[in-house]
């Protein structure tokens, strides 16, 4: 019996040896998801998904990236070094990273004000967007947007107004119809900014003419200090289209977003029109850094989540157990993110500011040189530059 069962511990082990060898050996892995909740559909994402290594590395160190940039900013606040307004995305970064993963040239995406990380992932550097929350020339625009007004060819921003992003992300769906592109328009905004009555306007448009266009809740559970039950009669946001048709999606999973927002788009793209996507996600810091983030909640509740719906861990040890990475690779991404992030905050903490001509520029397009008027009507100036390019072409830093 002793023999027998030492036989079946080796042949057990050698098993073991033999999957771990044809994981490793493996570049892509299944994996099941959560399912997604439908509103007016039939059928909805698949929960069996896939994923190879190379997309495993890129989706780990875009969430790094994220997190650790939005950390630099966090402390960049507290140094007194960034003014203003400030929101960090920490906690959230598996919403736009899956979102990002499954999007197509020519997609475009709208948000509120809590974008630095949609701004890098659309095309700016790091340096661009820690150098923009501290003002400098070195910034996404120049110092000009701050931490709310960010930009790229297909990033429409940062709004600044909750629920301003809504009409307009409908209105580039529009162009997007007009033109006849096969693409969508990752219209996001806030739990609490669900209520706007412009929300209910832009999606009645959107259905009307049956607009290409993704209107995402990222529901992280509280409208600055206020929790959605107390703010919304009904929570299930992905229903709120009432005639436009939603799905529920866990947002602190990767591989449940991408797949989600790739069978939404293949939704639009069909010609169906608009769909309402709910993400289920949680903010670790504060509405802004001015609110701490403590009154309306435990830190019990926030160390909770972090220990348990993380997104980042979670996925880090899924692709850990299905070998499709090793620690080492993921400490060896872990090292070059924090290097680019450090090499980004000593340029976004000693490069110049624009000089005061700026505040005269980028006023209008295609326009002889106008006349401003100053803080009373005896103070106007004539534009000693119309352009953001022409002054930093006037200073060497184009």
């Amino acid at each position: 019996m002793a023999l027998f069962a030492r036989q079946l511990q080796s042949l057990t082990a050698s098993g073991i040896r033999t999957q771990q060898v044809r994981l490793a050996s493996s570049t892509e892995v299944s994996f099941h998801t959560k399912p997604c909740k439908l509103h007016k559909l039939d059928s909805g994402p698949n929960t069996s998904v896939t994923l190879n290594k190379e997309d495993a590395l890129k989706y780990y160190r875009d969430m790094q990236v994220i997190r650790r940039m939005e950390s630099a900013a966090g402390n960049l606040y507290k140094e007194k070094k960034i003014r203003g307004f400030c929101h960090l995305y920490s906690g959230q970064e598996a919403c736009a990273v899956g979102m990002k993963a499954a999007m197509t040239e020519g997609d475009a995406v709208i948000t509120a004000y809590r974008c630095h990380g949609w701004t890098w992932l659309l095309g700016a550097t790091v340096t661009e967007v820690l150098a923009e929350l501290t003002g400098r020339i070195a910034g996404n625009v120049h110092g000009k947007g701050g931490s709310m007004h960010m930009y790229t060819k297909s990033f429409y921003g940062g709004n600044g107004i909750v629920g301003a992003q809504q009409p307009l992300g409908a209105g580039v769906a529009l162009a997007m119809k007009y033109r006849e592109q096969k693409n969508v328009c990752v219209t996001l905004y806030g739990d609490g900014a669900a209520n706007q009555g412009q929300l209910f306007e832009a999606t009645n448009m959107a259905k009307l003419w049956d607009l290409p266009v993704l209107f995402v809740c990222e529901n992280n559970g509280f409208g600055m200090g206020t929790a959605v039950e107390r703010s919304s009669a009904s929570t299930e946001y992905y229903t709120r289209g009432d005639y436009v048709p939603g799905i529920w999606v866990d947002g602190m999973d990767i591989l449940a977003v991408r797949e989600a927002t790739k069978w939404a788009k293949e939704y639009c793209d069909s010609g169906k029109g608009p769909l309402m996507m709910e993400m289920a996600t949680y903010r670790y810091h504060g509405h802004s850094m001015s609110d701490p983030g403590t009154s309306y909640r435990t830190r019990d509740e926030i160390q909770e989540v972090r220990k348990t719906r993380d997104p980042i861990t979670g996925f880090k040890d899924r692709i850990i157990t299905s070998s499709l990475a090793t620690e080492e690779e993921l400490k060896a991404i872990d090292k070059e993110v924090r290097k680019e992030v450090d090499e980004a905050l000593k340029i976004a903490t000693s490069d110049g500011v624009l000089p005061p001509e700026a505040l005269f520029t980028d006023i209008y397009h295609n326009t002889p040189a106008q006349e401003i008027r100053g803080a009373t009507i005896d103070e106007t100036i004539v534009q000693p530059y119309k352009t953001s390019a022409d002054l930093l072409k006037a200073i060497g830093r184009a």
